[in-house]
Order: C-alpha cells, then structure tokens, then sequence
C-alpha cells in the first residue's frame, strides 16, 4: 500500500467519533518532533503500517507508535508520549498550573502560583503571576481532560473581565502592587476560532498546545526539555498521582526520597530515576 492510498483509503477515528482519512506525514511529522532518529521514525512508520486497519482509532494508533518507539529511544519515546503527560496531571488542575509556572521560570520570569490580587468589585486568584522586564502578566490557565474540549469564547471574555476589575483597583491605587500589563490564557487543548479572535482584539496572549505558531505549548516544553513526572512510563497512574500531590510535577526535581514517601518499593528507584534522567537527556 502506497502513501497516497494510504491517505485516501484509510479512515481512522479521532476521539471526538468524527473519522477522517489517515495521514502518514503527520504520523512522521509527530515522530520527528520527539527527536527520534530518521532511521527509527521509518522502523515505526512501517510496522505502523502493517498493522493498519480500517477505522482503527487514533488512540490506538498512538499506543502502536508509542511501544515501537521506546524499543528504539526512551528518550524519544518520552517526547512523544508528552501531549498525554500533560493530560495525565489532571484530574484538577493545580498541577498544570505549577507546570506552566516551571516553563515561565525557564525562561526567565520570576513566578507566583495562585497569587489572591483585589480587584475593584471582588478579589480573584489569579494561576499563576509572572514577572519579566519589569513588565507583570496575569496567567489563567485552562486544564481539560477530554481532549476534544476547547476553550471558548466564554473564557477570553471571562478572563478579560477579570483583568479589568484589576486593572481598575490599580487605577484607584496606582502606586500598589497589583498592576499588571497583560493578561493570557494557557490551555493544553486548543481554542476555538471566536476565543482566539476576542482574544485578539482584546490584547490578551493566548497559548494553546499548537498555538500560536511561535510559541505555542508544545513549542515552549520542546525548546525548555522539561518533561512532567506523568511521563515516566515506570511509574503507575495511582504513583505519579502520589508524587503530584507532593508538588513535584517535573521529571529533574524527583528524588529517591519521594519515590519512597510515595510507597513504591526500593528495587524500582533505580529504574525509575534511569527512566527520568533519560528523559531529561
């Protein structure tokens, strides 16, 4: 079976129930952006390939790709498997909210997460504070487990709302410390056409996993290399819950010590923290 048949013929279903027709190039292209080498992104396309059945769904196409792969490379297994990882620090969504403070600190800002700041009719908790140049950015950010959900406009006008009730007990009091410059919403799914259009006419930044073009989600975790704990494959669903609740969210901050407050067993530290170190690179 050639590509082009591939893609004309074959019909996969995405999570939604929607079934579009399958494209080999970004099973490629997804492979390619977790750093695999270019002989192991075509040892997984081809037995990918093989094993190809009509109406096969995308989550199962994901776990094929996914066990292929961290035969050749845990390292690159581990990126591939990262837009899951991230889905994985739910339920709530305190953790993604430490994750997004981590990827601000890599770049350089100073970070508070869930900051109480008065605003002019009541106060609000603001996710996460983030500070750079002497510029302040209120950080709302938007967790879903199903992800099929977007974030709508509801929440660009929801957030704006918030920035101007800030904005306006500032103004009463401009020498406080409450002024911020913008406000931004960071979501792991994505944003619906309106939200990203209110968005920008409102001056809000908004970050989702493929937006914008520059600087999106997936793009900020690539170029930082900070992976969450939920991608360490060693590790049980109910133990990388364990290991969230102490406020470990990053591969790079795990210990021996939190694996054991963790329950899990001495003779598993060293697989796990080899497994963590890999990812890390």
């Amino acid at each position: 079976m050639d590509d082009k048949r591939e893609k004309n013929e074959l019909m996969i279903r995405k999570r939604s129930g929607e079934v579009v027709p399958f494209d080999l190039d970004k099973l490629r292209l997804s492979l390619e952006r977790s750093g695999a080498a270019e002989q192991d992104v075509e040892a997984v396309v081809n037995e990918i390939r093989s094993r190809l059945v009509q109406g096969i769904s995308t989550h199962r196409l994901y776990q094929m790709a996914y066990a292929v792969l961290k035969k050749k490379s845990v390292h690159a297994a581990g990126k591939y498997r990262l837009k899951k990882a991230i889905f994985d620090l739910g339920p709530t969504g305190y953790p993604f909210e430490r994750f997004v403070g981590e990827l601000l600190k890599y770049q350089g800002y100073e970070v508070e997460v869930g900051k109480r700041v008065k605003g002019h009719c009541v106060e609000h908790e603001v996710d996460v504070v983030a500070e750079k140049d002497n510029r302040r950015f209120m950080i709302e950010c938007k967790f879903h487990t199903d992800p099929g959900r977007k974030s709508d406009v509801k929440v660009s006008l929801y957030i704006h709302s918030r920035f101007l009730d800030i904005e306006k007990q500032w103004n009463k009091q401009p020498d406080s410390d409450t002024r911020f410059h913008q406000g931004w919403i960071v979501t792991n799914t994505r944003f619906t056409e309106d939200a990203i259009s209110y968005g920008k006419c409102a001056g809000l930044q908004l970050i989702s996993w493929d937006y914008p073009s520059q600087g999106s989600l997936r793009e900020r975790i690539d170029i930082s290399g900070l992976h969450p704990v939920t991608a360490l494959n060693e590790l049980t669903t109910k133990e990388k819950q364990e290991i969230l609740a102490m406020d470990i969210v990053l591969c790079r901050h795990l210990k021996a010590e939190h694996l054991e407050k963790a329950g899990i067993s001495s003779y598993r530290f060293r697989k796990i923290l080899t497994e963590a170190e890999e990812l890390i690179g």
